[in-house]
């Protein structure tokens, strides 16, 4: 079974939902399977840590999980048009995968979620996107042959899968916003099987 690593941060559940979706999407490839994944939060409390496993939810991200994956989906809320600290300091400890071509040339795809429309989604998706272009990974966006992107009236864009609360539950998706972050996440585990078949 090939692993597609789903690795997300979520403070209040917006981005987790899209991770979820995105989750279907790769388990709807046959011979896929999605390995879902948390990065803890971070404090300007230097001095605490997270607990190793968290109480709830899927188990926290480790090196070996991005070793072991065949594709990527990464996925963030919007920090002021960029991602999540926490997020940032979970990349910014993989400099030896990078220097060793862990990641190199699997597809690799990027979500996310804001509170409003415009609270730079685009701009977040793409800033999340410049790492892993550093690892040498095949961006996977979301094309215009998905008919959801050409008549969403809230989240989802060409650079990849989103949602916008409208200060409602941030983890109520809208039906185009599930369609597409599952059309996501079935791109990249599709084009991972192509190239593990190639």
């Amino acid at each position: 079974m090939m692993e597609i690593l789903v690795l997300y941060y979520s403070r209040f559940g917006a981005t987790e939902s899209l991770a979820r979706e995105i989750c279907t999407g790769v388990d709807s490839v046959a011979g896929a399977a999605a390995r879902l994944r948390t990065v803890p939060a971070v404090t300007s409390v230097t001095e605490a840590t997270a607990d190793a496993v968290p109480q709830a939810g899927p188990p926290y991200a480790t090196v070996t999980d991005l070793r072991e994956c065949s594709g990527l989906l990464l996925g963030s809320p919007t920090r002021f048009g960029n991602m999540a600290a926490s997020l940032k300091y979970f990349l910014d400890g993989t400099g030896s995968d990078w220097l060793n071509g862990t990641l190199s040339g699997k597809p690799a795809g990027v979500f996310t979620s804001t509170s409003s429309l415009h609270g730079g989604q685009e701009t977040t998706l793409l800033t999340m996107a410049v790492p892993l272009i550093h690892h040498g990974m095949l961006l996977v966006g979301i094309p215009y042959t998905e008919g959801a992107l050409a008549t969403t009236t809230d989240g989802g864009t060409p650079y990849g899968a989103s949602h916008v609360t409208w200060n409602r539950d941030p983890d109520t998706l809208s039906a185009s916003e599930k369609t597409l972050a599952q059309a996501q996440g079935k791109r990249v585990a599709s084009i991972a099987m192509k190239l593990a078949n190639a």
